[in-house]
């Protein structure tokens, strides 16, 4: 049953419960995107694992969040169990066979995968106002600190790089104003309150070097087949902003860094977004745009992205056009909502003659959805009631000791494991504050010194009659300021350093991309 050039998704049948015909995915038109949604314990998840596997045996590498841990089983050989051999034997599915498949395992903590980090500056400036929940006046004031380390040369790495930043902005927000615009000192310390949040939070081990590089996400192994990169989410998803951020992240470092290569035989990359609400909700009406100016613009690059998700409401209609390839399983109709939803996704497929597609929605069971992905020439296929065919991986979770010891075979196994702390914004600007209080103090002595000299003379000079010491050595007397000397702090002399630095690094600027993040 299965065929080259497409994936094997399940048999679709007929009213009276015949077997009607096998249901295809083409593999070429898997980076039209698509969602997978229907409420809980109608078989989500199991359907996610089927399409990772799919990918994967296509040699295309997939990224997929593992909520409950359940997904991680895709890594261990799949076990004889009833209801798979009951689902085979119905459906007819011949060349089905247990299997294992390639999975690398990652985790923002480091507990349960390989630790995946970005730094501040690679995020910019929009997606870290979403992950602090910032207002307007915040974002603003946090594009000018983004817009003084990127043109200043102040690497910004971690919390404490952009806590540093922060201060220096609070402490000279009067000077900073004229030049980049009303800088509040409150909206500053509502960022910095924020940031302690986050801390709190653990965003901390999100934040810091070495940074992941989306090509360890993209890799083949040996036998061709594409590498399932799997995020452990169970600890992430306690902060769903955070969650829903870094997947947005490596959305969009995607964009940034893969060229554009057109369509092609398959993808280059399969990205599952888990949860997809947590993306949306609350989302600001900018953000929302870029979503989906990336996913429709990403397809050029190879990548699919699908949301999956309880309720087809949960993503904006704007992107839910972008999406071809549609797999629904059953939805409840008790409340407004919730018959709204079954509407909604009724309305998105093309309509099949033999069944009423918003009543069918409501009577799927188990393990059964309706599908429609697209055919010749980007045609989205007719609507049919699909039994989805079992995975060839474990279902379940793999055992601590299972998952260890894959993670010591992986390919990346040593490069993301420690943490580095490179000289960065904040250790510039202490050496800079350190070097600017040394040479006050020098000052000081130096003006004290001159002092004790004329009080030990014990007698008047007399300045033009040659009986002044310094005149005799050559030397003019020092005239003193009208307003008296005025002392710099030492913060003062290191922020004016750092000005001074922005001043002249005029034409060596970042450039940011859609999403704020940084283009290489």
């Amino acid at each position: 049953m299965l065929q080259e050039g497409s994936l094997y998704l399940g048999t679709s049948r007929n009213p009276d419960d015949s077997l009607n015909k096998a249901e295809y995915m083409a593999l070429k038109y898997g980076n039209r995107h698509g969602i997978v949604t229907g409420a809980t314990g109608t078989g989500k998840t199991v359907t996610l694992q089927v399409l990772a596997e799919s990918f994967s045996e296509a040699g295309v590498p997939v990224f997929a969040s593992d909520i409950k841990g359940d997904l991680s089983g895709i890594a261990a050989m799949g076990e004889p169990k009833d209801w798979i051999t009951q689902r085979v034997q119905q459906i007819g599915f011949t060349d089905y066979a247990p299997a294992e498949f390639p999975v690398i395992f990652w985790d923002l903590y480091g507990e349960k995968g390989h630790r995946v980090r970005t730094t501040v500056a690679e995020m910019g400036p929009l997606l870290l106002s979403r992950l602090m929940n910032a207002t307007e006046a915040q974002e603003g004031a946090l594009n000018i600190a983004f817009k003084i380390a990127d043109d200043g040369g102040l690497p910004l790495m971690d919390l404490k790089d952009l806590q540093a930043l922060l201060t220096y902005m609070a402490e000279h927000a009067t000077e900073l104003s004229s030049q980049f615009g009303l800088i509040s000192k409150a909206s500053i310390a509502t960022l910095q309150r924020g940031l302690l949040i986050l801390e709190q939070q653990g965003a901390e081990n999100f934040f810091g070097e070495p940074a992941l590089k989306v090509t360890d996400i993209m890799r083949t192994t040996n036998d061709g087949r594409g590498a399932i990169s799997i995020l452990a989410a169970d600890k992430l998803m306690m902060n769903p902003r955070l969650y829903a951020t870094f997947l947005l992240w490596l959305l969009s470092e995607l964009f940034e860094e893969l060229p554009e290569v057109g369509d092609l035989d398959k993808p280059k990359l399969v990205f599952f977004f888990d949860e997809a609400h947590l993306l949306f909700n609350d989302a600001p009406k900018v953000l929302i745009e870029r979503v989906e100016q990336v996913v429709r613009l990403i397809r050029s690059k190879g990548v699919g992205v699908y949301f999956v998700t309880q309720n087809p409401l949960d993503v904006p209609e704007t992107v839910l056009a972008q999406l071809g390839n549609r797999v629904q399983h059953a939805l409840r109709a008790y409340t407004p909502r919730e018959q709204k939803a079954v509407k909604t996704a009724a309305d998105t497929f093309r309509p099949n003659p033999a069944f009423d597609c918003a009543t069918a929605i409501t009577q799927l069971g188990i393990g059964e959805a309706l599908v429609s992905t697209l055919e010749a020439k980007g045609i989205p296929s007719m609507v049919e009631r699909t039994l989805i065919r079992p995975p060839s991986g474990r279902v379940g979770p793999v055992s601590d000791a299972e998952r260890q010891k894959m993670m010591n075979l992986s390919p990346v196994a040593g490069q993301y494991d420690a943490d580095l702390d490179s000289e960065s914004a904040y250790e510039i600007l202490t050496a800079r504050a350190k070097k600017a209080a040394e040479a006050d103090a020098a000052k000081r002595e130096a003006e004290t010194g001159a002092k004790a000299d004329d009080s030990a003379a014990g007698r008047w000079t007399l300045p033009g009659f040659g009986d002044d010491p310094k005149e005799s050595d050559g030397e003019r007397p020092a005239t003193k300021r009208a307003g008296g000397y005025q002392r710099e702090t030492v913060i003062e002399a290191a922020m004016k350093s750092a000005a001074r630095s922005v001043a002249t690094s005029v034409g060596r600027a970042l450039v940011r991309g859609i999403l704020g993040s940084l283009r290489r």
